[in-house]
């Protein structure tokens, strides 16, 4: 049994097609969200990209070495002339079909030795976009986690909702089998019946708005996890909300929990190595240079006393190369104070990130106490609006009091039930934002 249990599970999460028979809990949601959600996998990929940097940081320590190679066959026709020595007139040569053969190929290094720490400065900048990289994961992740769990629970509100109007089409249908029993015995009238038959028609209409609004938010909920559109599956029935939470709790350190504001302060490092990068860019860079060559020429005929048939040069190379930076028209100046006001910008942005965050939490802890209230003066009021329907549902039926009473009675129901389900569910998005908020939405 747990074998099968075990196997039902992973099929609802790996496979992304469900029929109306299974079931589909919440933390099954987002464990295929993060294994489906295509924003996450973006940022994912972007994380590996700056991984797989880093994993290279250590060869801007090595030397460059390259080599190069070719050989080249010629054939040509030649005519030379040339002045002699002694008496007049010139002499001259000439050959036909002239083969020749010219072999090189070398192997050349290139160390810099120093480069006023650049190269640790980039080093430290690929560490750090490697975290940030981690840490622009964590946020995506907790942005879609929090985006799954208020869509999920927004499907089980609308069942709520829709359970709410079942209810109201049972009391209607009663309603019109009484007005139409006392319409035949002639203690009724009709237009009672018709006022019946049409608020039944209208809790119909209700319920079919509902049952369409929970196929679009189902789809909404294939997208967020990377089911395929049309899936269609079970939610819980019940809205779990914690009614514990404290702001003091939540307000301590929350610099140091909320994934955003930390990959906002990660961008203020690498801002600062930038300009640890650009300051080394006013040094000299010093070096070391060295070479093997080898070059052969063979040639077929001499034309010239003086011109050998074979020539063979290699041989072993090298030496220090000093770069002194003394004048670029400024651009090393100017580049320096770009990277300065980088860092000015992206010190405000994490201000202003923080003071969002702040403000964030202040507000929506003050929804969630008034939710919490709310959901409680509500919860009261539903079981007083339930019997005062059952009450007027039999005074109707014994004819003690007319339709309007029973009426005024149902949308009193109505309205209170639409008040406990969005206290309820309003609830659960305060509780969801509050977390997010504190970065304890996820571990």
């Amino acid at each position: 049994m747990r074998s099968f249990l075990v196997f039902a599970v992973s099929f609802i999460i790996l496979v992304p097609v469900a029929t109306a028979q299974d079931s589909l809990t919440l933390e099954q949601a987002i464990e295929a969200a993060l294994k489906n959600n295509y924003d996450i996998q973006l940022t994912r990929n972007d994380s590996a990209s700056y991984a797989l940097d880093n994993s290279y940081s250590w060869a801007a320590f090595l030397p460059q070495l390259n080599g190069t190679a070719g050989t080249t066959w010629n054939r040509n026709n030649q005519r030379l002339k040339f002045t002699k020595r002694s008496g007049g007139g010139d002499s001259s040569v000439t050959r036909d079909a002239v083969k020749t053969h010219n072999t090189q190929y070398s192997l050349a290094l290139n160390w810099t030795l120093f480069d006023g720490l650049k190269m640790f400065a980039t080093r430290n900048r690929l560490e750090e976009l490697a975290t940030l990289g981690e840490l622009g994961v964590k946020n995506q992740v907790t942005n879609t986690v929090a985006a799954v769990i208020n869509n999920y629970f927004n499907i089980v509100r609308q069942k709520q909702q829709l359970k709410a109007v079942e209810e109201q089409i049972s009391i209607n249908e009663e309603r019109v089998k009484l007005a139409d029993k006392k319409l035949s015995v002639g203690l009724g009238s009709k237009p009672e019946l018709l006022q019946a038959r049409v608020d039944l028609n209208a809790q119909k209409a209700a319920q079919l708005q509902a049952l369409t609004l929970i196929a679009q938010l189902r789809d909404q909920l294939n997208q967020l996890i990377g089911f395929r559109q049309g899936a269609s599956y079970q939610v819980s029935d019940s809205i779990p909300v914690n009614t514990t939470l404290q702001f003091g709790e939540l307000a301590q350190k929350f610099e140091e929990t909320n994934p955003a504001l930390l990959f906002a302060k990660k961008n203020i490092d690498i801002a600062r190595i930038v300009v640890k990068e650009r300051k080394a860019e006013l040094f000299p860079t010093l070096s070391l240079n060295s070479a093997y060559n080898f070059t052969q020429n063979d040639n077929s005929v001499a034309v010239n006393i003086n011109q050998p048939f074979y020539n063979q040069n290699k041989g072993f190379n090298y030496g220090l190369n000093l770069n002194i930076p003394i004048l670029n028209g400024f651009n090393t100046k100017r580049l320096i104070k770009q990277a300065q006001l980088d860092v000015r910008y992206q010190q405000l942005a994490y201000d202003n990130q923080r003071s969002q965050v702040e403000v964030g939490l202040g507000n929506s802890f003050k929804n969630y106490e008034l939710q919490k209230r709310l959901l409680e003066l509500e919860q009261n009021n539903i079981e007083l609006a339930k019997e005062n329907v059952m009450i007027a549902l039999e005074r109707f039926r014994q004819g003690v009091s007319t339709f309007l009473e029973l009426r005024e009675a149902q949308i009193s129901l109505q309205d209170a039930y639409n008040r406990l389900i969005a206290a309820r569910y309003n609830t659960k998005l305060a509780e969801t934002e509050l977390l997010r908020l504190k970065g304890d939405l996820i571990r």
